[in-house]
């Protein structure tokens, strides 16, 4: 048996073909416009699903990135710190040295010990360097490092800074203040007034040299710890970065369009719609006139 197809049994079928035509140039028109393949969810779910999950990734490689360059300012603040007071225990220690030689008289030695105590206070500011407002040498206390006149140290003995610069993994920032400088009538800052003294008493300051050389071991073996972390955030710094061109290039090839090949599709759908319209055109009898033809 032959089923009967009326007039709007053909109309409903063209128009209903001409809708999905029209959809689909739509859906084109929308990437061009976006450049973008996945615009919704519903346009491929598992196309989605690893977009945010790459998405996620990227966003915590960011962050991680920006920890990682917090982390080296934090050292490169440090290891300058440290230096500058290695720099200028050194010449402390020629003037002790100098001191020492007996050939100077007391004018010089008071010379001398004003050298020095222009040293301590130098020492004392680098011992009190910040970072963004943080001392770099009192660990978790937001105070001054050092006291400028009992040079006790205002850190808690354990509390260190971290960034985290990985999924499992964070790096020290600051230095132990009471480590590299000691505290109180132990620190290089007493041993420098020490000094100081011994020079305007007119005495031997040679014999506060070996202090001197255990204080610049304990400076130099931070500097060495201060270094390694410090490179330690570099190398993590590129493999972040490696890591974020990675993850946009994975993101790009899922989520960005072929603009060449969308175009190209876009071409044939306008072609197949105005194919189809003139089809519906001949199809389709709208009006009494087209029947008495």
């Amino acid at each position: 048996m032959i089923s009967r197809v009326t007039h709007l049994t053909v109309q409903r079928s063209t128009l209903a073909n001409l809708q999905t035509n029209l959809r689909a140039m739509a859906d084109l028109q929308t990437q061009m416009s976006s450049g973008k393949k996945v615009n919704l969810p519903s346009d491929d779910p598992a196309a989605a699903s690893d977009m945010l999950r790459l998405r996620t990734e990227q966003n915590a490689s960011t962050q991680h990135q920006r920890n990682a360059a917090d982390a080296a300012s934090w050292l490169q603040t440090v290891d300058t710190a440290i230096t500058g007071s290695l720099s200028s225990l050194r010449r402390a220690r020629d003037l002790v040295v100098q001191g020492g030689s007996g050939a100077m008289g007391q004018t010089s030695k008071d010379a001398l010990a004003d050298e020095v105590e222009s040293l301590r206070d130098t020492l004392l500011s680098q011992a009190n360097a910040t970072y963004v407002g943080r001392s770099v040498f009192a660990g978790t206390s937001v105070d001054e490092a050092f006291d400028a006149t009992t040079y006790a140290w205002s850190g808690t003995p354990g509390g260190t800074v971290e960034r985290p610069i990985g999924p499992t993994s964070s790096v020290r920032v600051d230095a132990d203040g009471a480590a590299v400088f000691g505290t109180g009538t132990g620190s290089v800052f007493a041993l420098l007034d020490d000094i100081a003294a011994t020079l305007r008493a007119g005495g031997d300051p040679t014999t506060h040299l070996a202090a001197v050389d255990d204080r610049m071991g304990a400076m130099l073996t931070e500097l060495a710890s201060v270094g390694a972390r410090h490179k330690t955030v570099l190398q993590t710094q590129e493999t972040l970065t490696a890591q974020q061109v990675e993850t946009k290039s994975r993101l790009s090839s899922i989520e960005d369009i072929d603009l060449a090949e969308v175009i190209l599709e876009l071409q044939t759908q306008e072609v197949a719609y105005q194919g189809a319209l003139g089809a519906a055109a001949k199809v389709l009898q709208p009006t009494l006139l087209d029947f008495l033809r």
